[in-house]
């Protein structure tokens, strides 16, 4: 069985996430193939498409968020992630028990709740019109006094399948979103009706943990439909392999998965990596040599890139993690140089100079700093348009 390095690693899951080089394609196309995007704010997926994708536009994601043919809805992890309608469609409802999971796990915030009695209720108010949580939550309260107000809303977000109803503001969404029902997505139906009744003994699994031990199709192609939960872990597979089945489950945020896995092996390519583990991958998903030059990259806060595998070594150091990740789970901006995460950065704007900052994890050498300053530069004109200067410093 073929070792992979963790280098080499990096380098495939860098070639599937289009940032080896900038791609042509549509966003529904690019939205997939990435495995969705994670929204937890509004901007991001606009940053992260444009360091994906050639000759990209704030233009181009608008339209498919008012098309309807990309969404903005809790997914994987029960975390804001941006995908495509069909693909809301079709896996929403095996991620189901992970956002149960999430509500159960909030430990007293659940206390009291009916959920029987809770969604029928909130479903009839939506299906009046969109509604932002605060207006919910006030009409959810005059049914039910006695419950917390966060927690009627929560219990809604996590147990009925809703979208966030894009606006004209510039990044798509405004601070207090409205969300609606899906029912004229295209395939929406059964699928995305109902909350469906599981409720899961445990809670959903802990991104920091392995949790179980370890141990066809083109990149990024639709797989063969079939069963929903092998289909996600072989769109999991065409976004971030190879993977084992810990990265699999720490991306999903469900459990159980290597046996999905296992039986899916006859379909699948099996290698390990340096630590002996069990890695899955598509046959025919790229591998690149782990020479191959990997650009610099911005990517933007929440990036699934830094959050889709158990083990990250692949492509940033045990050491950093804390530095990308703090402690109130909030996922830094982070730069890519020579196919590794070597730092964070942000932007500010004063006096119409838009400045990026760079913060390095360790010093760049200088042509470093020189593809990391033209790139920084364009991407400043992409964010700050209206501004009349741009510079990009180190911190």
């Amino acid at each position: 069985m073929e070792t992979l390095t963790a280098r080499r690693l990096g380098r495939a899951t860098l070639a599937r996430q289009m940032l080896l080089a900038r791609e042509r394609t549509d966003v529904v196309t690019a939205v997939e193939r990435l495995g969705g995007m994670q929204a937890q704010e509004p901007r991001h997926p606009f940053t992260g498409l444009w360091t994906r994708l050639e000759d990209f536009r704030r233009e181009d994601l608008h339209r498919a968020l008012h098309e309807r043919s990309v969404v903005r809805a809790m997914m994987m992890r029960a975390t804001l992630h941006l995908v495509s309608a069909a693909d809301y469609v079709r896996f929403r409802p095996v991620l189901s028990p992970v956002l149960t999971a999430a509500l159960y796990g909030r430990g007293d915030l659940a206390a009291g709740l009916d959920l029987d009695a809770l969604l029928p209720v909130a479903r009839a108010i939506l299906a009046e019109g969109p509604r932002d949580f605060a207006t919910l939550r006030t009409l959810l309260q005059r049914h039910f006094p006695d419950v917390n107000d966060r927690a009627l809303g929560y219990a809604v977000r996590t147990g009925l399948p809703l979208v966030m109803v894009p606006t004209g503001d510039r990044w798509g969404f405004p601070p207090a979103a409205r969300f609606a029902l899906p029912d004229d997505l295209p395939g929406a139906g059964p699928a995305t009706g109902p909350r469906g009744r599981e409720r899961p003994d445990a809670e959903p699994a802990d991104a920091s943990s392995p949790g179980e031990p370890e141990g066809a199709g083109k990149p990024g192609g639709r797989p063969q439909e079939g069963d929903p939960a092998e289909e996600l872990v072989l769109r999991y597979l065409a976004a971030f392999g190879p993977a084992t089945a810990a990265d699999a489950q720490t991306w999903t945020g469900m459990k159980g998965l290597r046996a999905v896995l296992d039986g899916l092996r006859p379909r699948l390519a099996v290698f390990r990596d340096e630590h002996g583990r069990e890695l899955f991958d598509l046959p025919d998903a790229p591998r690149p040599d782990e020479d191959v030059p990997a650009p610099a990259r911005f990517l933007p806060d929440f990036d699934s890139l830094v959050l889709a595998h158990a083990d990250r070594t692949r492509l940033m150091a045990e050491e950093y993690r804390t530095r990308v990740t703090t402690k109130n789970l909030r996922v830094r901006a982070t730069f890519l140089w020579d196919g590794t995460v070597r730092g964070t950065w942000r932007t500010e704007l004063k006096r119409r100079t838009a400045t990026l900052l760079l913060t390095p994890f360790e010093p760049l050498p200088a042509d470093a700093l020189a593809e990391l300053t033209a790139e920084g530069e364009a991407l400043l004109r992409f964010l700050e348009p209206d501004a009349e200067a741009f510079a990009v410093k180190t911190d």
